[in-house]
Parts: structure tokens; C-alpha cells; sequence
């Protein structure tokens, strides 16, 4: 028992001086510095304002936020659309065949996401193997521009960020109770009805937190705006790029960075109402049936 319990001293004291050092403190400092003045020799500096985030209300910078927001809710949907029904699928395989499909839902984080991202150009370009296959079969007369597009943008992301939502859809699914099923269907519910009353809300966690997982990411993965929508579909990633490296304005990168940490905290808060209403309301209502 001593043992163990220094073993927990250890292993506690070691991740929050990690968390400390290298989650708190890069993100303090990120709000430090939204609040400094722009510098382009010391970066920021002295005197302390809030001009970077009266800069965010600019019209111009708010319909970028609105872009890039639109995008990652597409995102997020198609990810969720079909994501949904392949964690169901996954779910009710048998069991010795779930942790192999599970293997190759994550084996794409083996390969850099920036080199899948090349290879979708490969895809997606006019001279690409989309483009000949249709144009081979004679389905269209000319290669379609797909490439450097906002369909481009999405497809980049939502096969970036599916796995992120597959898992913990699955996590969810895998957990329900058939009696519940069982029970619902004796009591004279349909197969709509069960999956509306039923799988939804004790899923919902599951949902939320593969929305949330999919889209502050996708807001801020600024590559793939890059090399696949060209400079007319920007994501808010590319703006704080842009503002860190070649504008030299950390102070206002700073600020928007802080805007997608005050974002996340709120899907962290939605997530964590949905997981409480599921514990205290079971996520089923008699009387729904």
C-alpha cells in the first residue's frame, strides 16, 4: 500500500508539472500577450491595453471568424453524418473484429497529416486521378475544378478529423444497454422511435465530444486551407499564422488565439451539461414512448 501510494504521489506530481509547464504556462503566456502592445523588434511590450481585442470586432476579422466557423460546422456535420452510422457499425460487429477496424480507423495518424493532405491534392487536382477517371469514363467533358476550392477545404478536413469523431461515437454506442432495447420495443416502440428516445440522448456525450473534438481543430488547421482552398477560403488558423510570422503582431495573434481557448471552454461546458443530464435523467423518458 505504501508503495502504491508513492507510486500515485509520482505519477500525479509528474503530469501536473507537466500540464504546469507545458499546457498552463504557453497558454498564460498567450494571454499575457494579448493584452501587450505590438513590438516588431521585442515582439510585445509595455504598456498593458486591450486594443488587440477591439481589433477582433473589425468586420473584416469577424468574417473571417464567420468563414472559418461555417466551415468547421460543415465539417463537423459531414464528419458526424458519416461518422454516426459507421461507429454503429463498428458497434454491433462482433467482437473479435471491432479492435481491427478500430486499428484502421487510426492507422492514418501513422502518416503526417500534412503529407495526406499532398495526397489529396494528387486527388483532387485538374490532372488528378478524380479528374482522369471522370473525364476517362466521359462523364465530363473537361477536369473540374475541385482543387483550391471550399469543397476542397472541407473534404481536407473532414477526412483529417473523422477519426476524431469515430471514437468517441464508438465509445458511446458500445456502452448502451440492448435491454433497453429490449424493454422499449415490448412496450410498442419502432425502430425510429428506440433511436430517437434512445440512442441519441444516452449517445449524446459521444456526440458532443466528437463535435468538439472536430471543430476547433478544424478551425485552426491552416495548412490545409493553404494547400487545398487557395487565398480565398481562410481559415481563422491562417489568420494567427499569418499574424505570428509575417505580420510580426503577436499581441493580435495572441487575442485570437484566445478567442478559440474562450470557444473550446464552451463546448468543454456544453459537453459537460450534456454528460450531467444523461447521468441524472438516464437519457430515457417513459413517457416518450
Amino acid at each position: 500500500m505504501k508503495h502504491f501510494s508513492q507510486f500515485r504521489f509520482w505519477a500525479i506530481g509528474l503530469a501536473s508539472v507537466w500540464l504546469t509547464l507545458f499546457v498552463f504556462m504557453p497558454n498564460l503566456l498567450v494571454v499575457i500577450t494579448s493584452f501587450l502592445t505590438r513590438d516588431v523588434m521585442a515582439t510585445a511590450s509595455l504598456p498593458i491595453n486591450s486594443d488587440s481585442y477591439l481589433r477582433t470586432l473589425d468586420p473584416l476579422y469577424l468574417q473571417v471568424l464567420w468563414d472559418s466557423l461555417c466551415m468547421s460546422l460543415e465539417t463537423m456535420l459531414v464528419c458526424l453524418i458519416i461518422g454516426y452510422p459507421f461507429a454503429m457499425c463498428i458497434a454491433q460487429l462482433p467482437k473479435k473484429w471491432q479492435p481491427i477496424i478500430l486499428f484502421l480507423v487510426i492507422l492514418p495518424f501513422w502518416t503526417n497529416s500534412l503529407v495526406r493532405t499532398y495526397a489529396l491534392q494528387f486527388l483532387l487536382g485538374n490532372q488528378g486521378v478524380i479528374n482522369n477517371i471522370l473525364v476517362g469514363l466521359n462523364i465530363v467533358a473537361e477536369p473540374l475544378q475541385l482543387l483550391y476550392t471550399k469543397f476542397a477545404v472541407i473534404v481536407g478536413l473532414s477526412y483529417i478529423c473523422m477519426p476524431f469523431m469515430v471514437l468517441p461515437l464508438y465509445s458511446a454506442i458500445e456502452k448502451l444497454d440492448v435491454r433497453l432495447y429490449q424493454a422499449a420495443q415490448d412496450l410498442g416502440a419502432g425502430a425510429w422511435s428506440r433511436f430517437l428516445h434512445i440512442t441519441i440522448p444516452l449517445t449524446s456525450p459521444g456526440i458532443i465530444a466528437g463535435c468538439l473534438m472536430v471543430l476547433l481543430p478544424a478551425m485552426g488547421m491552416f495548412y490545409i486551407s493553404d494547400l487545398l482552398g487557395g487565398a480565398k477560403n481562410l481559415l481563422l488558423g491562417n489568420v494567427i499564422k499569418t499574424q505570428f510570422l509575417l505580420a510580426r503582431d503577436w499581441p493580435f495573434g495572441s487575442a485570437l488565439s484566445v478567442m478559440l481557448i474562450v470557444l473550446l471552454g464552451f463546448m468543454l461546458w456544453l459537453y459537460y451539461k450534456a454528460a450531467n443530464f444523461v447521468n441524472k435523467q438516464g437519457g430515457i423518458n417513459g413517457s416518450d414512448f
